[in-house]
């Protein structure tokens, strides 16, 4: 029988009543102008807490392979990869990016970064050249952190890359020479570094340059800062309840924000025991891990909440899961079905919350002891103001039912800082005193929200934001296709998958091997997450008369909805 544990927020009403952040300053033993280094606080401080022997990682691979590493060890880690970065000549504010697999060199490497003074640019390890290149080169990225799985993507582009110096391979085994500009690195090997002082970055200094998708144009550098430590620590103790004496399981990869926010920063700022698992999904697999290590605070997605859904209750009923005792969920919208199975089966709801890359922590939230509609994600975290707008004159709006565009008040601390080089696009995000987040959703007379969905052509996959605009554009580059037009389509497991429409050049016959074709080429130069699902071979796509290719005809069609109005379609 689980032991119900009071939660770190209490109520909710009476945090509500005189907020401030100067909360959770106080607890970091922050004052303002001080320096503030999130790595420093991950680490250091709370070895000087007493905590330098706790275990703060717990790391399994393919093949059973296992790691554990102390808060001490996490130091010492950081310590040595942060010395080792300055040793090449790397500068405070330069962008270097973290391109590998789940394995304790992305933790470390990410602190060791941040510790030297650097921008940490983590990058989803399944991306193909393309996509990173694009990435790279934006970013102007000095250094890339990588292993021999993925070196073949940086050694495909490096020629494009003018500003890439180094290229460091952590798990090099001697077998196979480094090209020029590679050097190996092994945290194993290396010399530990016990002193090395955190580069004094303050409350406005860079921290980490996060990547997301938007409808036109290529993805947006999100520029975030040493003081969004602020948000994060207090928003994963409030929200996910961490305590000193849980063992946390966020399954998010730190290529995304969530990975970073809540599987490095949050827990580690707190003094708490996180579990890695650098496998791929499967129910028997997650189960047996969370039965092992006894995981008591699980943080994950709708997509895999899904996915276990569907494996059934009996795969649950073969483990003991009664260590866990707070479940919670973000990256897309959670069904209520998902809720009112998981309280049926674990016992326990999941608490959906809502936030995104550019907030860079929770903004809307499901928090421990509030009553939980399934479906919702409930009301604003405490010193958030968040409201609906209405579409068309952007003022608040209150009317339960009513659908309006999601906006917060901006100041919190772990608030986008800009976009990287494109302060155009930063500028259209905030409006008459209003960040806008670009999703739509409803309020309840309760004043909860329900989210309805994206107010653009983004596509949600298992939680990760694709842009159209970056598929159609790849899909030109095949030598067989004219023109393209790519859409969402539902699924039961994923809420949205990759759909493209695509017209043949001339001499190119549509055929069931060219879909699988134009597939692999997608999923090697994007990612597998980029693929689209189905493709629709079509001799005309849709445009307005001034030659637009009109998305949300190709989109209605899937989703079986009206199209509106189509007078400015040229072959109307």
């Amino acid at each position: 029988m689980r032991t119900m544990t009071p939660s770190n927020i209490g109520s909710y009403e009476e945090r509500l009543k005189d907020f401030s952040w100067s909360l959770s300053e106080k607890e970091l033993g922050y004052k303002a102008g001080d320096d503030i280094n999130i790595a420093w606080h991950c680490t250091d401080r709370v070895c000087k807490l007493g905590k330098a022997g706790k275990t703060a990682l717990i790391w399994e691979g393919l093949g059973g392979a296992s790691k554990s590493y102390t808060f001490n060890d996490i130091r010492l880690a950081s310590n040595t990869i942060a010395s080792f970065l300055q040793g090449l000549g790397i500068r405070r504010e330069e962008r270097v990016c973290l391109f590998m697999d789940r394995i304790p060199e992305l933790y470390l490497g990410f602190l060791g970064v941040l510790k030297m003074g650097g921008v940490a640019q983590p990058l989803f390890s399944a991306f193909g050249d393309e996509s990173l290149l694009v990435r790279l080169e934006n970013a102007q990225t000095t250094a890339v952190l990588t292993t021999r799985k993925h070196a073949g993507k940086v050694r495909k582009i490096r020629e494009k890359l003018p500003h890439l110096k180094h290229v460091i391979v952590v798990d090099d085994d001697g077998k196979k020479p480094l090209q020029t500009g590679e050097v190996a690195f092994s945290l194993e090997k290396a010399e530990p570094v016990e002193d090395f002082k955190a580069a004094a970055t303050k409350a406005e200094s860079p921290s980490v340059l996060h990547y997301t998708s938007g409808t036109t144009g290529q993805p947006k550098g999100v520029r975030h800062v040493h003081y969004s430590l602020i948000s994060q620590y207090l928003t994963a103790k409030w929200v996910l309840d961490l305590q000193d004496n849980d063992i946390y399981w966020c399954t998010a990869d730190p290529g995304w924000v969530t990975g970073t926010s809540y599987g490095i920063i949050g827990p580690w700022s707190l003094g708490v025991t996180q579990c890695v698992l650098d496998a791929g999904f499967s129910a028997e697999a997650w189960y047996q891990f969370i039965q092992k290590h006894k995981v008591t605070v699980w943080y994950s997605a709708p997509t895999a909440i899904r996915s276990l859904m569907k494996a059934g209750e009996e795969a649950v009923k073969k483990h003991d899961l009664e260590s866990l005792r707070h479940l919670a969920s973000v990256g897309e919208p959670l069904n209520a079905e998902a809720v009112v199975w998981s309280q049926r089966v674990f016992g326990l709801p999941f608490h959906d919350n809502y936030w995104q890359t550019e907030t860079g922590s929770i903004m809307i939230t499901n928090l421990p002891g509030m009553k939980i509609k399934p479906g919702s994600m409930a009301k604003p975290f405490p010193g958030i103001t968040a409201a609906l707008l209405d579409m068309t004159t952007f003022s608040p709006m209150t009317d339960p039912g009513k659908v309006g565009l999601i906006a917060v008040k901006p100041g919190w601390p772990a608030m986008l800082r800009g976009y990287w080089n494109n302060e155009e696009a930063f500028k259209k995000k905030f409006r008459d005193g209003w960040y806008l987040t670009g999703d739509r959703a409803t309020l309840d007379k309760d004043g909860y929200f329900w989210f309805v969905g994206r107010d653009d052509d983004v596509i949600n996959t298992a939680g990760h934001l694709v842009s159209p605009f970056e598929v159609e554009s790849a899909l030109l580059e095949h030598p067989a296709v004219a023109e393209s037009g790519v859409v969402s389509k539902p699924d039961e497991i994923n809420m949205e998958v990759v759909k493209a429409f695509v017209t043949l050049k001339p001499g190119n016959e549509p055929s069931e091997d060219l879909k699988l074709e134009i597939m692999n080429f997608i999923r090697k130069k994007l990612s597998p997450l980029a693929m689209p699902q189905e493709i629709e071979f079509t001799p005309l796509l849709p445009k307005t008369r001034s030659g637009k290719i009109m998305r949300r005809v190709l989109k209605a069609k899937e989703w079986g909805q009206e199209i509106g109005d189509t007078s400015t379609l040229e072959n109307d």
